[in-house]
């Protein structure tokens, strides 16, 4: 802003003075037309005595005209000072003076402007001639320095509105400024206060513009930041407390593991069935963990017809059910297969070890205007209002019944619901106790 403001008065005092100096000059330009047609109006008077009478010529014009303030005109006859517009001729024109004996040496048409110690002037010449005969010469002198000491006085005003505006607009700026900018300040507290232990800090959002959805921003990366950590700590806890056991109980049969051959082959099989299932673990655990990455779905469109009929085929060879399809519609999703298969198997999993082999497991899918909707009905056990809330979550344990992935993991339905999630849906759950349950793959057409 003061950039500016100095560069504002530098450009409005350059643009003053180049309009005074056109105007002078026009002005003077206009005092020497007139008198061209005065002296041409001379010239066509043919026998008059004025015709070649350069004095009564001089006299007729000045008689006739009368200058701007601050304007003079001058006449030279014969090289000599021969009249002007005014008796009062100031110091710095009068007839013994320099600039007066300067201009009756001139012989040309000339415009200039001299600085004097007396004042700036600007003259304009115009010698007359009657034949070849030069008889004298006709001068237009403006002196502008009282022309330029207003220029500067206004200069000088214009100067200190300018400042005050300046101080003024500063202050508003100021205060505006921190205004706006609270929230950024507000961010680099927050963004100190960050730790591992505490990703809660956000920012208070009131308003809009371009610092609010900066704001925003902030606080959606937060919430990701969260989410990662918690996530990431979950994923540590999970290991730590569902691998301490098969440790253990390796460690302790290695330990007391005896000489005798039968011994340790009965060991050493334990060992291995409890590795396998740690290996499980740990890929359901990573599985699940690359499932917030954006490269976790390959999509392509799928016919939901054949997909459904694949789903129904793997799940025949699971366990002695009462299985059905039915509800098929004939249709194009699009998404990735294997996940969804492996999301949907999960379920059928999950439904074969809350069932028995006269139950019966009803597979099913349907597309609406919106959605595309799987689903998964068992007539078994079903699951209590108050275990319905935690089902979902790793490891989770029910109060009525162990709630448990297919594989005893208790991370089934967790992958299925991160594999959902994924391709933007959800699973809904309904449920009763003794009834049966039915979980419905929602999926964004």
């Amino acid at each position: 802003m003061s950039v500016s403001t100095v560069v504002a008065i530098g450009a409005i005092r350059h643009t003053l003075f180049v309009e005074l100096d056109a105007r002078v000059k026009n002005s003077m330009y206009q005092e020497l037309e007139e008198f061209k047609r005065l002296h041409s109006e001379h010239r066509l008077i043919e026998g008059d005595t004025l015709a070649e009478n350069v004095a009564t010529l001089f006299d007729v014009f000045l008689s006739r005209n009368v200058p701007e303030d601050d304007e003079f005109y001058i006449t030279i006859l014969d090289g000599r000072f021969y009249d002007a517009s005014s008796r009062a001729l100031p110091k710095l024109l009068q007839p013994d003076g320099q600039l007066v004996k300067q201009l009756e040496k001139i012989t040309l048409q000339e415009f200039r402007q001299n600085a004097t110690p007396e004042g700036e002037i600007v003259y304009l010449t115009y010698p007359i001639y009657f034949g070849e005969r030069f008889k004298g010469v006709f001068v237009v002198v403006h002196i502008t320095t009282g022309e330029r000491e207003e220029v500067q006085d206004m200069l000088v005003a214009i100067t200190n509105i300018m400042l005050w505006v300046l101080v003024i607009a500063s202050v508003i700026a100021w205060l505006t400024a921190g205004r706006i900018l609270k929230p950024l300040q507000s961010l680099t507290k927050a963004a100190r206060s960050i730790s591992e232990s505490d990703l809660t800090q956000r920012i208070v959002i009131k308003g809009n513009g371009e610092v609010m959805e900066l704001a925003n921003t902030f606080n959606d990366m937060m919430e990701r930041l969260e989410r990662a950590f918690t996530n990431q700590r979950q994923f540590t806890n999970d290991i730590g407390h569902e691998l301490r056991t098969p440790i253990t109980i390796i460690r302790g049969h290695l330990e007391l593991m005896g000489d005798d051959p039968q011994e340790q082959r009965e060991a050493i099989a334990l060992v291995i069935d409890e590795l396998d299932r740690m290996a499980s673990l740990v890929n359901d655990l990573i599985l699940l963990a690359k499932s917030e990455q954006p490269a976790f779905l390959r999509l392509e469109s799928i016919s939901l017809n054949l997909l459904m009929s694949e789903l129904y085929a793997k799940s025949q060879a699971i366990a002695p059910r009462q299985w059905q399809l039915n509800a098929i519609s004939d249709g194009q999703i699009y998404g990735d297969r294997y996940r969804i298969t492996q999301a949907v198997m999960n379920l059928v999993l999950n439904a074969t070890l809350h069932t028995h082999p006269s139950d019966r497991i009803i597979l099913g899918a349907a597309i609406t205007n919106t959605e595309v909707q799987i689903w998964v009905e068992d007539t078994g056990e079903g699951i209590s209002l108050e275990d319905q809330p935690h089902i979902f979550k790793r490891f989770s344990r029910g109060n009525h019944h162990q709630i448990r992935g297919a594989d005893g993991s208790g991370l089934g339905l967790a992958i299925a619901q991160s594999i959902v999630h994924a391709h933007g849906g959800s699973i809904r759950l309904q449920s009763n106790l003794g009834t049966g349950s039915t979980f419905t793959v929602v999926l964004p057409k």
